[in-house]
């Protein structure tokens, strides 16, 4: 039951209709969204709603269904079921077109997955478009949609003789013309010409006796006459009655045509519905595409929760406009089922109402809704409402009395599957006995389960929803700062009319507003001063929440990613030891394979000493050429130095030394004896690994762990795996394992020094990745040595020139940095100095 009949234009719901039908491409689309109507069946419901859905995914692959020539020929088609009617040329070329459209839609599902559209495979199930049909039909009507020569023998036939005869008549046409030309008769610049479907020569009417045959028109003025030649008279005449033997033997063809379309009828007329449908649904899943609806989850409840639900037509309106639109998120259940709205005028409650109505109609009318993905709607059984004035002179109703009218109806047959909306509940008398009426109503609307969304400003009403379960408050928002609405919906506390800030904005006298504050009494003021109290904190509260959840979100984010680039970097870590030790080893053996060659050459010479010299000489050579391939001590020291300040600019801070106490010496039984005290270990101590032989140096210390550089790799390492070394020991294995992958290292470090140069243009850059490039540049410039290094960053807003600046304030290896010279690039340029 849908309750008053004016409960579609209240709710505005005919233009919803409107646009929908404009949607369409055929009468039959057309028809039924005109016969759109609410339904509480739950199984008509969600199939509706089911093919709504998937039309409006159908073509998410990138394919659309072919919806050309939906023409509505039901009409002409019943001209078959009585005997020797047909159907005309141009309805017989519309069928077959429209079939062909059915057939492609048909072809087009079947390239889908069923599992997919199962609610548009099964509207299709049934359609039949048989080959033999649209076969039968091309044999009689070309692509052009005329009738065939070859459609049948005689036709054939009786359009060759027409043909032959227009060719005779042209030639002996042209031949008169010139005759009567050359004797002065006819103009030398006329042509032949057709009046009446027969070829004339147009002669002046002075001279039309001079030339045999009948005069068929003459021109407006009377100056010109059309005259048929007598010599062609008679084939004229003859292709004339051939072209009636045409026009029968077309009927012929198509009467026979249609006898045999007799048989299919049936199964062509519900391909038309087919069409139909299809057209309304397609209707139905464009409109969904333009309000941004979706299907949302629907369960055979009167309970329903929506999230960010909106008004279609104001969504449409705010769109054009380009303004934003404020969402709704309501929620009715079985604890919550009547909802009361209070708030400030023009605040949003009317429409928070219509959204509720109009939405819940447009989907138990089948239709998508704008609400969020997260949303779940029910079904009611009926929907009633009581919104605007129903008075009557006709009826003798005045506005109140049309209310009471409507609570009558609402209590004789609201029940627990009703949906009820009710404007401004209780207004239209006095506010004392008004506000009384509409609280008893309410209390029985309530205790009959009625599920509902109510607007007030009555306090008692706000009183009486506060204290009785079932009913909920809700307010409409209000920015006191601002003195305007929010329109926005926050239930679970009542809403306050803001009369008095209202009124002060629209400039009412301060002393008129002191007295009307008198009159009501200090209890009322206050309540509704505490009211606003208690909506504005809750706002600052909401917001300061959903603060904290989005940096609580970032800071996880952030975590997440350090974590992801922690675990890449061990991984490259693990892939560069075993690089370095695969090294080592490759190097290793190629040193013992020169050792063990030599010594074999020396006994091959059997102790001659020149050449044993010589072999020995070579073999010192490849020692010291092994050695001199290490980076020498105080390029090591420098080395070292640098790849301690990029290491302080990436922590961000300086690491501090810790110092510890050196060797005691102690003298025992009158002897000066050295005893090796436990120390703790402290940079520059050489160490190695527990249980490897590849030797180290510490870089520096961090509590329980040490930075130690093994060859070109820097590492942190527990101190407690770490055991010290001589520098006996250190050299030792540096010349059998440690030094073998410095002088690669090296040798990138001198061919990086030649190919370096200072200057980096950053220009067209994102922010982020120019800031990258540019501490990646400065790293490079210090392992290089390089003193002065040019930023090319362009001018523009400025902006990219600060983030760069002020990224390279918190470098610590950056003595100072400035514009170049107005004459070479000004502000464009940033001259950054090393220390």
């Amino acid at each position: 039951m849908i309750y008053p009949t004016t409960f579609e234009s209240k709710l505005y719901f005919d233009k919803i209709r409107e646009l929908v039908r404009g949607n369409c491409l055929s009468p039959m689309g057309q028809e039924r969204v005109d016969k759109m109507t609410f339904s509480d069946n739950y199984e008509n419901i969600t199939t509706w709603l089911r093919q709504t859905h998937e039309m409006m995914h159908v073509s998410d692959d990138g394919q659309e269904m072919p919806v050309g020539h939906f023409y509505d020929l039901r009409k002409p088609l019943k001209k078959l079921r009585v005997e020797g009617l047909f159907l005309e040329i141009q309805e017989l070329y519309d069928l077959r077109r429209a079939l062909g459209s059915v057939r492609d839609i048909l072809r087009f599902l079947q390239t889908k997955d069923k599992e997919d559209f199962p609610a548009l495979f099964k509207l299709a199930d049934p359609v039949m478009v048989y080959p033999a049909v649209l076969d039968r039909i091309d044999t009689v009507i070309n692509k052009h949609g005329e009738i065939r020569d070859n459609a049948s023998p005689d036709l054939l036939r009786i359009r060759r003789e027409i043909r032959s005869k227009q060719s005779s008549i042209s030639g002996k046409m042209s031949a008169i013309l010139r005759r009567a030309q050359q004797a002065g008769i006819v103009d030398s610049e006329a042509t032949i010409a057709i009046r009446d479907g027969r070829a004339v020569i147009p002669v002046l009417s002075a001279n039309k006796r001079k030339l045999a045959g009948i005069v068929q028109d003459e021109s407006a003025t009377g100056k010109t006459s059309y005259i048929e030649p007598a010599e062609i008279v008679e084939i004229n005449n003859e292709i004339r009655e051939l072209s009636y033997a045409e026009r029968r033997e077309i009927a012929k063809v198509l009467s026979e045509l249609s006898v045999f379309l007799k048989p299919y009828l049936e199964e062509i007329l519900y391909a038309f519905r087919f069409i139909g449908i299809i057209d309304f649904i397609r209707a139905k899943a464009r409109f969904a595409k333009r309000i941004e609806a979706i299907v949302p989850n629907v369960s055979n409840e009167t309970s329903f929760v929506w999230e960010k639900a909106m008004h279609p037509l104001l969504f449409i309106q705010n769109k054009a406009a380009d303004k934003p639109i404020v969402p709704l998120d309501i929620e009715l259940n079985e604890e919550q089922r009547i909802l009361l709205i209070s708030g400030p005028n023009a605040g949003g409650k009317s429409v928070c109402l219509q959204t509720v109505g109009l939405l819940q109609y447009m989907l138990q009318c089948g239709l998508a809704v704008p609400v969020g993905d997260n949303s779940r709607m029910g079904l009611f059984s009926s929907i009633f409402m009581d919104m605007g004035d129903e008075q009557s002179i006709e009826n003798d109703l005045s506005t109140y009395s049309s209310h009471l009218l409507n609570m009558k109806n609402f209590l004789r047959h609201c029940n627990e599957k009703s949906l009820l909306l009710i404007d401004e509940f209780g207004t239209g008398t006095e506010p004392m006995l008004g506000g009384a009426i509409a609280e008893a109503v309410l209390e029985q609307l309530n205790q009959q389960q009625v599920y509902g969304v109510i607007t007030t400003h009555y306090t008692n009403l706000k009183h009486f929803a506060s204290e009785h379960e079932g009913i909920v408050n809700g307010a409409m928002l209000f920015d006191t700062h601002h003195i305007q609405p929010l329109f926005k919906l926050e239930m679970g506390q009542p809403g306050s009319s803001f009369a008095f800030e209202i009124a002060r904005k629209t400039g009412l006298p301060e002393d008129i507003l002191q007295k009307a504050k008198n009159r009501l009494g200090e209890d009322h003021i206050n309540f509704d001063k505490h009211l606003r109290e208690i909506i504005r904190d809750k706002r600052y509260w909401e917001k300061k929440r959903q603060s904290v959840r989005d940096r609580n979100k970032k800071l996880e984010d952030t975590i997440a990613r350090y974590e992801k680039d922690l675990e890449k970097l061990k991984s490259e870590r693990s892939q560069i030891l075993d690089s370095a030790r695969n090294q080592a080893k490759e190097m290793l053996s190629s040193t013992n394979r020169e050792i063990e060659k030599t010594i074999r050459e020396i006994k091959e010479a059997q102790a001659e000493k020149e050449k044993t010299r010589n072999l020995r000489k070579d073999l010192d050579s490849f020692k010291e050429k092994i050695e001199d391939n290490s980076v020498n001590e105080e390029e090591q020291k420098k080395l070292e130095k640098k790849i301690r300040k990029i290491k302080d600019k990436q922590a961000g801070k300086k690491n501090k030394k810790e110092s510890q106490p050196k060797l005691a010496e102690e003298k025992k039984s009158g002897k000066k004896i050295k005893e090796e005290q436990p120390r703790q270990l402290e940079a520059g101590d050489p160490v190695k690994l527990e249980d490897q032989n590849v030797p180290g140096e510490i870089i520096q210390i961090n509590g329980k762990e040490a930075l130690v550089a093994f060859g070109q790799l820097m590492t942190s390492v527990k101190i407690n795996r770490l055991e010290r070394i001589s520098k006996n020991e250190y050299k030792k294995s540096l010349r059998q394992s440690g030094s073998i992958s410095t002088p690669n290292y090296s040798d990138q470090v001198r061919e990086k020094k030649l190919s370096f140069t200072p200057d980096i243009d950053v220009r067209g850059m994102r922010a982020e990745d120019a800031i990258s490039r540019v501490l990646e540049h400065l790293d490079e410039a210090l392992l290089c040595g390089a003193e002065t290094v040019k930023i090319l960053h362009g001018k523009g807003n400025g902006v990219l020139r600060e983030l760069i600046r002020q990224h390279l304030a918190t470098l610590s290896f950056v003595s100072r940095y400035y514009d170049e010279h107005v004459q070479y690039g000004g502000s464009g340029i940033t001259i950054v100095e090393l220390e």
